[in-house]
């Protein structure tokens, strides 16, 4: 009668498979690092902050031809479901106030946002590589206070870093937001006679409620650092 040959068990001597700590792409840039844990739920009537930060070594996003290619990439980028609200283009970042109507919308969106955004710039700078440090951050916006605070840091986020700044940042939708308390000073860029490259809000809290949290935004309001 044949023998039964017996399983041998051997010893793992190597790294390779399995979960392991240091696993994964590591992100780029020293400022880079957003968890990759699975991400909270989304509720449909919380809009977003979100931000994107870019790689070293591109130059600054507000000059030309990047800025330009980012400008029509995220104008691009909503749908139905999935709706840019405003943005601002900073030296390094994006900073974007979004909606979405349910957490697989707002993977997707911001998903196709990214690669549309990383392929212009890089068409643009005739480059090939990677573009942004790491995975968006977003912030859910669940109070009136929450969502003016957001608005100011995105459309006004320019005053923290470019020396001098007066007026609106012609990096972003400022042009378009309608919500700024008194007439629009001299200073600042007139009145826009093309279209908004964005979609108009829907959730209550950017339609209505954040001007609950303190009223209509200052031409010369700062974005308050603790939101940095």
């Amino acid at each position: 009668m044949a023998r039964r040959k017996s399983q041998l068990s051997l010893a793992r001597t190597s790294g390779w498979g399995g979960a392991r700590p240091g696993a994964g792409r590591k992100p780029a840039g020293p400022r880079a690092g957003v968890t990759h844990d699975s991400r909270p739920p989304h509720v449909h009537r919380h809009p977003l902050h979100v931000t994107l930060r870019a790689v070293g070594g591109l130059g600054s996003l507000r000059d030309n031809p990047a800025f330009l290619a980012l400008w029509d990439a995220i104008a691009a980028a909503s749908f139905a479901a999935f709706r840019v609200i405003h943005f601002s283009i900073q030296h390094d970042h994006l900073h974007l106030i979004v909606e979405a109507d349910d957490r697989k919308v707002l993977s997707r969106g911001m998903q196709g946002l990214s690669i549309r955004a990383a392929r212009a710039l890089n068409r643009a700078l005739e480059r090939r590589g990677r573009v942004w440090a790491d995975r968006y951050h977003a912030r859910a916006l669940t109070t009136p206070r929450e969502a003016r605070a957001a608005i100011v840091y995105v459309l006004q986020n320019w005053r923290k870093t470019v020396r001098g700044a007066e007026g609106l940042d012609g990096c972003s939708t400022a042009r378009w937001f309608d919500g700024w308390k008194g007439p629009r000073p001299r200073s600042t860029l007139p009145e826009p006679d093309e279209p908004s490259p964005v979609c108009a809000a829907r959730s209550w809290l950017l339609t209505q409620g954040w001007r609950r949290g303190g009223g209509p935004i200052r031409f010369a309001e700062r974005p308050r650092d603790a939101l940095d």
